[in-house]
């Protein structure tokens, strides 16, 4: 049998060529081009400020130095009833305080809004320290730290001013005899005035009471503001006591002198000068809420029952805060 002959299936049939499809272009519509957007003009920047040379800065001080200078000499200062110069004070004398306060003592104040803008006020405060370098502290901070830059004008032992130097200097920076009479006039003025109503007995006191208010007299910084109707600032200051923690009272050879007491502390007299360089303490001086006065009659200032309770008012709030501060405190040098 012969072998059979595959045929295709389709191979007779005409290949018919596919059609090739075509695709279909959709017309594209037509493209709105947007107008680029406007650009603005940077505003030209401003000139800058044309740096202060060093050079030029050197020279503004010389100049403001040497008309300073030119005014001491010629006498062109000026200064109020009570001697004080307010020129100096600003330009030399708390210029010579402010190291003391920023850099040595690192002076910390807290209630500086409770201290008027204007107007007069009463600032009493705790006295210690052996030597009266809280009073001048506080004059510092009053300044520095209050925003209307007020000056305190302290009220001075009579010792202050019977010493020479110090008492020419004293009276430059404001300081005034601790009368009613001059505290009462500085009030009505619209002054600041600051008291430290332990007097000696504050600043002198042993170590081992420190920190503990002493009597404060008859009140009669009390009277004083109820007369102006002016408010009382009760201040408190910790950090003075340890500068120099004193031990002992030489009082015999206080007599000799004429002094209220003899100092004798860790340093002093042994190391001679040096022991005079008080120890370098950290301070905090806390101004409290002020005690108005002008709601009172014009004969309240008579009533001493009225003028004790005030005194006692103000004299527990400095304590009060005096142990607040000393629970606060980490050290005494910190």
């Amino acid at each position: 049998m012969a072998d059979a002959k595959v045929i295709p299936f389709d191979e007779d049939r005409p290949r018919r060529r596919m059609p090739r499809r075509v695709r279909s272009v959709q017309a594209a519509e037509p493209v709105v081009q947007e107008p680029p957007p406007m650009e603005v003009p940077a505003p030209a920047p401003e000139p800058e400020a044309a740096p202060v040379e060093r050079g030029d800065v050197w020279d503004r001080r010389i100049a403001g130095g040497l008309a300073f200078l030119r005014r001491r000499v010629t006498g062109e200062y000026e200064v109020d009833d009570f001697g004080y110069d307010k020129e100096l004070t600003d330009q030399v004398l708390m210029s010579l305080m402010r190291p003391l306060y920023d850099k040595y003592f690192r002076v910390e104040v807290k209630g500086i809004e409770n201290i008027p803008a204007e107007g007069g006020a009463l600032i009493v405060a705790n006295h210690s320290g052996t030597l009266p370098l809280d009073g001048l502290m506080l004059q510092v901070a009053v300044h520095d730290q209050h925003p209307a830059e007020r000056h305190l004008r302290l009220l001075a032992a009579d010792l202050v001013f019977m010493l020479p130097v110090v008492n020419e200097l004293a009276r430059k920076a404001g300081h005034t005899l601790a009368c009613a009479e001059d505290a009462q006039r500085l009030l009505e003025a619209g002054e600041l005035v600051g008291v430290m109503p332990e007097g000696f007995k504050g600043i002198g006191k042993p170590f081992g009471d420190r920190y503990k208010l002493q009597r404060f007299g008859r009140g009669g910084f009390v009277s004083t503001a109820l007369r102006a109707g002016t408010p009382i600032v009760p201040c408190s200051i910790v950090g003075a006591e340890e500068i120099y923690p004193m031990v002992g009272n030489a009082k015999t050879l206080a007599r000799l002198l004429g002094i209220p007491y003899f100092p004798i502390t860790p340093t002093f007299p042994w190391l001679g000068p040096l022991g005079a360089v008080p120890l370098p303490t950290k301070w905090t001086i806390q101004f409290g809420e002020p005690i108005p006065t002008d709601g009172y009659a014009a004969e309240a200032a008579e009533d001493p029952m009225l003028m004790f309770n005030l005194t006692d008012q103000v004299r527990e709030q400095i304590q009060h805060t005096l142990y607040k501060l000393l629970v606060q405190r980490r050290s005494v040098f910190f």
